[in-house]
């Protein structure tokens, strides 16, 4: 310091050390322009294994990138992924973009709950899994879960497991009228009709704890190694699998086997979304009075539906559509 003294100090004898926030940031996000693209197969604590190029025989194990933040990634995401993507052990790769989503299932934790959950990205279609008997079939959770697929984008599929030991002609008698594919699959048999279905895409399976969810993919993917539990005394499943998991089939194609759930919350379906899926209803819930809920009867006696469907659009799908639609509304539930 100069010995003139404080008195005769000016800025050029100041040194001000820079805060940390005073580097000005660059805008500018590298292009990665040599990214490679993959598909999530699974996710654990912070770490993404992803196919490349949707090859099973090309994993590797990523994290997301810094610019991403707090971007979710899921199974079934399309992302870019940068780094080392040999694969080797040790090694890491990051994900620096994720593709927009063709679908999304989605769930909450009850009707209440505003937290949505994506439980998986981009599949085509979603495998509904019930039993006919042992634990017996639950018409409420087919129905929301017909409502989670059309809101998020998903042919739905519905496949009534343990044939052996009850009929299903009831249960493809009351679904007959929404067009959808109904495998049928039994303990003493392979499961070729579901098998079929499957190949070349990319499937979600949901269902309760002991339907035989995980018996079917162990079926389905020889290697897959799932465990399966055994159905309590009192009808209720035990949890065998705890998170989604994306397994590629032998004949080509995904299968996305997701853990037993126990409900299926639909806090952020509308019944638009619902309407939306059917052909030729959307068009004429337009024509409804404002804040109809389409359930027609006494709760929206002015409904324009009840008028399409007398003019041939269909009573009996009609009937199919109202029923989602107060499940989706918590109706009905018994």
């Amino acid at each position: 310091m100069s010995k003139r003294g404080w008195s005769h100090l000016d800025e050029s004898d100041v040194r001000v050390r820079p805060g940390k926030g005073s580097r000005p940031r660059s805008k500018q996000r590298p292009k990665h322009a040599d990214a490679e693209s993959a598909m999530v197969v699974a996710v654990d604590r912070g770490r993404w294994t992803c196919a490349l190029d949707g090859r099973p025989d090309r994993i590797v194990t990523a994290m997301r990138a810094r610019e991403l933040g707090r971007t979710p990634v899921v199974v079934g995401d399309l992302v870019d992924l940068v780094g080392d993507t040999s694969g080797k052990p040790d090694t890491l790769a990051r994900i620096v973009r994720v593709a927009d989503r063709n679908s999304v299932l989605r769930r909450t934790a009850d009707d209440t709950d505003p937290y949505e959950r994506v439980v998986v990205a981009n599949a085509e279609q979603l495998i509904i899994v019930t039993a006919l008997a042992d634990p017996p079939p639950r018409p409420g959770f087919i129905d929301r879960c017909l409502v989670a697929a059309y809101a998020g984008g998903l042919a739905p599929v519905l496949c009534l497991t343990k044939s052996d030991l009850a009929e299903p002609g009831e249960w493809i008698s009351t679904y007959r009228s929404l067009d959808m594919p109904i495998a049928i699959t039994s303990l003493d048999a392979e499961p070729e009709q579901l098998r079929e279905l499957l190949a070349g895409r990319v499937s979600a399976l949901v269902g309760h704890s002991g339907v035989g969810k995980s018996t079917l993919v162990n079926r389905l993917v020889p290697d897959a190694d799932r465990a399966t539990g055994e159905v309590s005394g009192v009808g209720k499943g035990r949890h065998t699998s705890t998170s989604a998991v994306a397994l590629a089939l032998p004949e080509r194609g995904w299968v996305v086997d997701t853990p037993g759930i126990r409900s299926f919350g639909l806090a952020h379906v509308t019944a638009d979304d619902v309407i939306a899926a059917f052909e030729g209803f959307s068009e004429a819930a337009e024509e409804c009075p404002p804040n109809c809920g389409h359930l027609g009867g006494s709760d929206d006696p002015d409904c324009h539906l009840d008028t399409f469907a007398a003019d041939g659009g269909g009573a009996e799908q009609l009937a199919s559509l109202r029923r989602l639609l107060r499940s989706r509304a918590g109706l009905d539930e018994a």
